[in-house]
């Protein structure tokens, strides 16, 4: 049953793998922009409040004598621009400011205010770049005009290193996180295919312990099961191998034994002779679930093809089968095991059917699929579920003929196709069973 998620909750990752990166990345970004604003607040802004303050000195000590406007001074931009020596600062009166670039100067509130507090009055502070760092005061002793300081050795672009380093720290940082929770979640990875492959009847080599000491135990415990699951499959399969060919030689003993009755004892001679036939296929059944159909590569395959291979197969019994076939791509397959599913599908519709059987064939975007149907009374749907496990069979209802194997081996095929089977009573009465197999071309 999925759980359904609300719409944020779906934006946060799902795997281990990003949340780890997202909890790396999320800190290394808190601790940048607090990294910047510490930088900002301890040192670049004590180095610029300390610049505000010589500079308010300077113009301090410029009005400390007042201003004295004579006919060689005919202004008090003139007479300021006069008091001033080695051009540490330059005095523009409003429109000569304009002109010089105050217009395209950056305000700055705070070193305004405090500015304003050195010069005991409103004054505004402002800078600007050309070819070396400006700053432009208005000062409250004569607020018609501007004064200009450049400051020597100082850039706005110096400030771009610090930007730089604390890009690169954390761009490095995060490369760093990601590289670390990628290489923690690789054995996880291999670990979670590893365990796919043994749920579908295949045992890979053990995997390298390699990782955390917790992912190393886990691998190491991994492997040992594997192993050993291996080992009581091979058992099994001896064992079961070996029981089915003791039996078989005693069956083909009293085949041979009822070839020698008479003809008064024929009726006794079908009955034995039947019994016999109904053995071998229940050791026939044995046989395929033991040896779970494990051919060595899978190639690509028409589903169509199979089943008109098996429609002509069973052409020669008394139902009849329905094809309905659409246009369907090649998908990869083991043609003989998915041959099997079709033929044990028809042999179970024809016996619980009153022999009607329809085969179709369909395709969506992602399996390539068929159905086989047919008109017997159905099943209880709550006894659906079990007719996959082995050794069960349908309920009175649809008889209880065989080894109850035939939707195991069905299932154990499909499932190592990566497929699915659903099972489901048809509207008019009967079972349809479905096979679904992924489109690997």
């Amino acid at each position: 049953m999925k759980l359904k998620l609300k719409w944020w909750q779906r934006l946060l990752p799902r795997s281990a793998f990003s949340q780890t990166v997202m909890l790396i990345g999320s800190l290394l970004l808190i601790n940048q922009l607090v990294s910047y604003w510490s930088v900002a607040v301890y040192f670049i802004k004590p180095s610029y409040e300390q610049i505000n303050q010589l500079i308010a000195r300077q113009i301090n000590i410029l009005f400390v004598d007042g201003v004295v406007i004579d006919r060689e001074n005919l202004t008090l931009v003139d007479a300021l621009n006069a008091k001033v020596r080695d051009d540490v600062m330059t005095i523009y009166n409003q429109q000569q400011a304009r002109q010089a670039g105050v217009e395209n100067a950056t305000y700055y509130g705070f070193l305004s205010d405090q500015m304003s507090v050195y010069l005991n009055g409103p004054a505004e502070v402002r800078f600007s770049q050309d070819e070396r760092l400006n700053v432009w005061i208005k000062p409250p002793q004569a607020p018609s005009v501007w004064i200009k300081v450049p400051l020597t050795g100082m850039n706005e672009s110096d400030l771009s290193p610090l930007t730089l380093y604390l890009l690169v720290i954390g761009a490095l940082s995060v490369a760093g996180g990601w590289l670390f929770a990628r290489k923690q979640n690789r054995p996880l990875k291999r670990l979670q295919k590893a365990a796919m492959t043994v749920s579908q009847g295949d045992f890979p080599k053990p995997l390298p312990l390699n990782g955390s000491s917790e992912i190393v135990e886990v691998t190491h415990a991994f492997n040992q099961m594997s192993q050993s699951m291996q080992q009581l499959e091979q058992d099994r399969t001896l064992l079961m191998a070996g029981i089915s060919h003791d039996i078989r030689t005693p069956l083909t003993r009293i085949r041979l034994a009822t070839e020698m009755m008479g003809e008064e004892d024929a009726y006794l001679k079908e009955g034995i002779v039947a019994d016999i036939e109904d053995m071998d296929d229940i050791i026939q059944q044995f046989i395929a679930y033991i040896r779970n159909d494990q051919e060595h590569e899978k190639e690509p395959d028409q589903v169509n093809r199979l089943i008109q291979e098996i429609a002509q197969q069973e052409a020669y019994r008394s139902v009849k089968i329905e094809l309905d076939l659409k246009q369907t791509s090649d998908t990869l397959m083991h043609s003989v095991a998915i041959k099997r599913v079709l033929s044990n599908l028809v042999e179970n519709a024809y016996r619980y059917g009153e022999g009607w059987v329809k085969i179709s064939s369909f395709e969506s975007s992602n399996y390539v699929g068929f159905d086989v149907e047919d008109n017997g009374s159905g099943i209880d749907e709550s006894q659906i579920e079990q007719l996959f496990l082995p050794f069960t069979q349908g309920d009175s209802a649809r008889g209880s003929i065989g080894s109850g194997l035939g939707l195991a081996i069905i299932k154990r095929i499909v499932d190592r196709h990566q497929g699915k089977i659903l099972l489901s009573n048809r509207e008019k009465g009967g079972l349809k069973a479905s096979v679904l197999l992924p489109k690997n071309l």
